[in-house]
């Protein structure tokens, strides 16, 4: 059992990596959904034979291998991280965390790198069939390795799939389909590469509404906004059907996260869902404050969306705290205990095997069996330790939804104006469809924020709190190495902005 933590250490390790995950979702998202619009461009020149449809592929594809290479570099330095701030993670669960990393790599490198150079060089120099096949090649390489970077996160989400041996002190695989087809990794695929989709589809409408706005490629800008309309509105629809999956299967598996992102502290029959609201910071579990200052719920529709049942029972912060005996619900408190028990029994179990003691050996490792699904609650102090941020958790998440559900019906406006012809004469429309594009990174953001604040304490879902994860550096390394990354990564962003923006000030190749 590890008897000292140094949770400033440990902040700063986290901070770095939520600094490090935030950057590289800045360009991920954009790479999984441009790829697709480029694939959707080229197969329309390819189809017409149009040229002003190859040089709006080609403008597009420009923008895409921008943000392609810096993402690659943020990438890599965060799979790097695992090794370097999160040593004792990427040790107790190497065997199953690497698999699919090294799909990704393979993916990654193999499958999009190769293609990626026929598609962005090709133009003239091979055939138009193979050069569009690379294009969709691209596409599906980009989705695919955000599969399994997703498998990944969802196994440390809902850790199936693997057992504990208790000989090495290590998660090892045992069944590596159920790891893939875990349901919560198949949720947030979805809905990652659905809402990259409506990113990315933002992302050229608002590009595409700068140029109306100054009268320039006039053509170029309307049918990519079609095109990117149509794929949006799509998206869109999907990210609301794979968000409720995603949502119900946080429900079922990450109960404390739901509690989290609804403010819910004491569990209810018809739950109401809170549309918005002000958070009450001073709000402790147990205590009698509100949970909110001010917020507007609609009653009963929590307890469909999370059990797809009205009148069902959703257990709030308190009842996970505390336990709910009327409900089933053990509380953190009895959980502590018996995982403590389970770290007490590891020793023991390990030392009468160091001594040749094979009756102790035994004895010890029947009594850990008994408590080892709860060995990671053994590592916290107090019960409202497994409570996450909830301030936060309930902002990004309703930030996200807010945003989400306005993104479609600016692709709707834009697809009747275009249809009418006059969206040139609807420069709000047009200012809109602008503002929209930081407002999709914004939305994406928050998402991530969800997935990853909503799950604290925990690197592994019940079984292995970020404290014990993390490498045994000083406090002072791991902040001189979040200053560097925070340098290098405005660096970078700086620099992908910039370059962005000159390209898109110059505009598609005149014929």
């Amino acid at each position: 059992m590890i008897e000292h933590v140094d949770l400033s250490q440990v902040n700063w390790a986290r901070a770095q990596f939520a600094l490090t995950a935030m950057y590289h979702w800045i360009f991920v998202p954009l790479t999984l959904g441009l790829s697709v619009l480029l694939a959707f461009f080229h197969s329309i020149y390819v189809k017409t034979g149009n040229e002003e449809w190859k040089r709006l592929t080609k403008f597009w594809m420009t923008l895409f291998a921008i943000n392609f290479a810096i993402g690659i570099a943020t990438g890599i330095i965060l799979e790097f991280q695992f090794g370097t701030n999160w040593s004792n993670y990427s040790w107790m669960v190497g065997d199953i965390f690497g698999a699919p990393l090294a799909a990704e790599g393979i993916f990654a490198f193999f499958l999009e790198a190769t293609f990626f150079a026929v598609m962005f060089f090709g133009w003239n120099r091979v055939s138009k069939g193979f050069h569009l096949f690379s294009t969709w090649m691209v596409a599906i390489g980009s989705n695919l390795s955000a599969l399994w970077i997703l498998v990944a996160n969802g196994w440390m989400q809902y850790p199936i799939g693997m057992q504990f041996n208790p000989d090495s002190a290590r998660f090892e695989m045992q069944n590596f389909w159920e790891i893939l087809f875990s349901p919560v990794a198949i949720s947030k695929f979805t809905h990652a590469t659905s809402s990259s989709f409506q990113m990315a589809s933002l992302f050229v409408v608002g590009i595409s509404s700068w140029y109306l706005l100054k009268g320039r490629h006039q053509l170029m800008a309307k049918r990519s906004i079609v095109v990117a309309s149509v794929l949006g509105i799509l998206a869109s629809g999907y990210v609301a059907f794979t968000g409720d999956e995603a949502a119900y299967s946080v429900a079922n598996k990450q109960p404390m996260k739901l509690a989290a992102m609804e403010g819910l502290y004491d569990g209810e029959k018809g739950a109401s869902i809170a549309a918005m609201g002000i958070v009450n910071n001073a709000k402790e579990p147990g205590d009698k404050q509100d949970a909110f200052l001010f917020d507007v719920k609609i009653p009963g529709l929590l307890s469909l969306l999370a059990n797809r049942e009205f009148g069902s029972f959703v257990p709030g912060i308190n009842d996970l705290v505390f336990g709910n005996k009327e409900q089933g619900i053990v509380g953190a408190d009895e959980r502590i205990a018996k995982g403590k028990m389970a770290i007490e029994h590891l020793t023991v179990y390990k030392e009468a095997q160091k001594h040749g003691y094979a009756v102790q050996a035994e004895q010890a490792l029947n009594e850990f069996n008994k408590y080892k699904d709860d060995i990671g609650y053994g590592y916290l102090n107090k019960p409202a330790d497994i409570v996450p941020p909830v301030a936060t958790t309930f902002y990004a998440f309703h930030i996200m939804v807010i945003l989400g559900t306005i993104f479609p019906l600016v692709f709707l406006l834009f697809l009747i104006f275009i249809k009418k012809g006059t969206l040139h004469s609807h420069r709000w429309l047009l200012n809109l469809g602008l503002a929209c594009l930081p407002l999709g990174y914004i939305a994406t953001e928050a998402g991530w924020v969800v997935a990853e604040v909503g799950r604290q304490p925990w690197a592994i879902q019940g079984l292995l709190p970020v404290s014990v994860a993390n490498t045994n550096l000083t406090t002072g390394t791991v902040q001189t190495s979040f200053f560097m990354f925070f340098a290098l990564f405005t660096v970078l962003l700086i620099a992908e902005i910039k370059i962005m923006l000159t390209q898109i000030k110059n505009g598609p190749e005149e014929n």
